[in-house]
């Protein structure tokens, strides 16, 4: 489900070893596991099924059977690398038995109906362009009584970016397809979710992007030039300060959602 700009990995051997030297082995998303914990803060996970939806390197879905006891967790992703990578971890981690990871191009999810007690997604929903189509398939493919919890990267406004949003998503050369947290909740509403809750995590994100900016020019970059390249990490260090004024002026307001699929 989750879209890319074209054919070609966004998310290739060289950005995995990026990210992950930056927010942790198996993490291409901030926070690390803590932030995992907050977004499922308050649900009990023992013994359920769970979907993560935008997987990447596999780390965050198997978080959830060691730490919060998944009986069995799906991580789905579009592209091959990245879900490559979850599978060797899942296979050096012995889990291969509780965590699959699923490779399918963008469209319709690969899964029956009613499959899962929980979806999860960390900071892959911002990749869909269209979130009607998006809630609507994951809200399919949860069992009534299922609940949806996420954390993504989203806009404060919907409607045209500031200059130094667009200057930002261009740094980033991704395929963003960013929503306001309220369009977000839409489109949850829209597809029968209830009790739909929206949680704002700029605040903690803001100071904790400006250290990754500080480890990055300052501990990190030798160690990581050595493995991706002094120009890759110039290049990300350029984006970071882009996204800095955007975390700042609030525009970039990464966010957590929660929604119920009712029993009846």
């Amino acid at each position: 489900m989750i879209e890319t700009a074209d054919a070609e990995p966004e998310y290739d051997d060289t950005a995995i070893r990026f990210l992950e030297a930056l927010w942790g082995d198996g993490y291409l998303s901030p926070g690390g596991p803590e932030e995992v914990d907050r977004v499922v803060e308050g649900l009990s996970l023992e013994g359920r099924t769970i979907l993560d939806i935008g997987c990447g390197s596999g780390g965050v879905t198997l978080h959830l059977v060691e730490r919060h006891g998944a009986v069995h967790a799906t991580g789905f992703d579009v592209e091959q690398p990245v879900t490559e990578a979850a599978r060797r971890r899942a296979a050096a981690r012995g889990l291969t038995h509780r965590a699959s990871f699923i490779q399918a191009p963008p469209g319709p999810l690969p899964f029956a109906d009613r499959s899962f007690d929980v979806v999860f997604s960390k900071d892959a929903l911002l990749h869909v362009a269209d979130k009607d189509a998006l809630f609507a398939e994951i809200f399919r493919v949860l069992k009534p009584g299922g609940v949806f919890a996420a954390s993504n990267w989203m806009i404060g406004h919907d409607g045209e970016p500031s200059p130094q949003m667009k200057a930002y998503i261009a740094a980033e050369g991704l395929s963003f397809a960013m929503a306001s947290p309220a369009r977000y909740a839409q489109a949850m509403r829209g597809a029968g979710f209830a009790d739909v809750t929206i949680r704002d995590r700029n605040p903690w994100y803001r100071e904790v992007a400006r250290g990754e900016l500080e480890r990055l020019k300052g501990p990190l970059y030798a160690p990581v030039a050595a493995a991706v390249g002094a120009a890759y990490v110039d290049k990300n260090i350029a984006t970071w300060e882009a996204m800095q004024k955007v975390l700042d002026s609030g525009e970039h307001r990464p966010t957590h959602l929660r929604g119920w699929k009712p029993v009846g």
